[in-house]
């Protein structure tokens, strides 16, 4: 779909300089871009690129605009990255137009509700008493089970299956092969030396404007619930254990695993593998480099450049500490 300079730039106050008819219909790197696409720039590292490129526009940062005249179509904003951000949604958002009502063998239970406008893709399936509410998109291959809720707007890929009784937000997204609510691992050791399984018979509650990357699992409490908070953003490959809760607007990537009764607080940021012990407390706004390990509570902001290491320590702390033991070989 192309979509011209004058609308692209009314989405977000953008100044245009050149035709604000040219059109495009996709998004190019500002040193390969063609005549039906748009670029940016907010490095100044990138500018020369400015002079030679076949863009048919170019959303720039307000102090890189040169005074000579070029090809591309400019538009003026304060923050090309940000901006460039708002553009990728809107081109989503005129791409996927959005399907309503059942496909082909798929299933709603009878006393399952779904709202107005959502859909229901091929082989997917709808449990006893569930609801889904208004404008959510369900791919094929979803399951659904019973006592579910599912809020408005919310996109379900192929493949996501939510356990009974779990819970989610409105415009949450749930990227392929994510498991809601599975159980939470559980087991008592016997005096016979085997385990026996304890039964997980809470839920998952996943709050508004949650995203879960593809084969993410989230298991169900034992009691009570398994907390996911308003504007949680998960990474592909994650683990969290039973009665986890993480607070509003942390991010989490890849690989990450946090273990069972972990309290995570808001505005976290986790790099990727990062391992959390279970029965802890992390303060808000705690941020760790990849591979860390917490392994116990966190009652205070780290500062930005946060933990590190396993187990996690101040990062410059650890940085001191790798100056000494990486010489530890050379005084053999």
């Amino acid at each position: 779909m192309e979509v011209s300079a004058e609308v692209i730039a009314q989405h977000f106050n953008g100044e245009i300089i050149g035709d604000p008819n040219v059109k495009v219909s996709g998004v190019a790197k500002i040193e390969s871009g063609k005549p039906n696409n748009i670029c940016f720039l907010a490095n100044p590292k990138y500018r020369n690129f400015l002079f030679s490129s076949e863009a048919g526009i170019v959303i720039i940062n307000r102090n890189l605009v040169p005074e000579e005249k070029i090809k591309p179509t400019l538009i003026v904003v304060d923050d090309a990255y940000t901006a460039v951000a708002s553009l990728l949604d809107l081109l989503n958002t005129l791409k996927k137009s959005k399907k309503s009502g059942r496909a082909m063998f798929s299933y709603k239970s009878f006393s399952a509700k779904m709202g107005k406008g959502s859909y229901l893709g091929r082989f997917s399936y709808v449990g006893r008493k569930s609801v889904v509410g208004k404008g959510t998109q369900i791919y094929p291959q979803v399951y659904i089970g019973n006592d579910v809720t599912v809020g408005d707007d919310v996109i379900l890929y192929p493949g996501v299956k939510i356990y009974d009784g779990c819970k989610i937000g409105n415009n949450c997204i749930l990227h392929a092969n994510v498991v809601i609510g599975s159980d939470g691992f559980g087991f008592a050791p016997t005096k016979e030396g085997n385990y026996k399984k304890i039964p997980q018979t809470g839920i998952v509650v996943v709050e508004d404007d949650v995203e879960i990357g593809s084969n993410t699992v989230i298991d169900r409490a034992t009691m009570g619930c398994t907390l996911v908070k308003k504007g949680v953003k998960l990474d592909n490959l994650i683990q969290v254990a039973h009665n986890v809760e993480i607070g509003e607007n942390t991010v989490i990537a890849a690989q990450s695993g946090i273990a069972g009764s972990a309290k995570v607080g808001r505005n976290c940021m986790f790099g990727g593998q990062t391992g959390v012990a279970g029965h802890i407390t992390i303060a808000d706004g705690t941020r760790c480099t990849a591979q860390a390990g917490i392994q116990g509570s966190v009652t205070e902001e780290q500062g930005k450049k946060g933990l590190m290491g396993t187990p996690a320590i101040d990062y410059m702390t650890y940085m001191r500490s790798y100056a000494m033991f990486k010489k530890l070989a050379k005084n053999k």
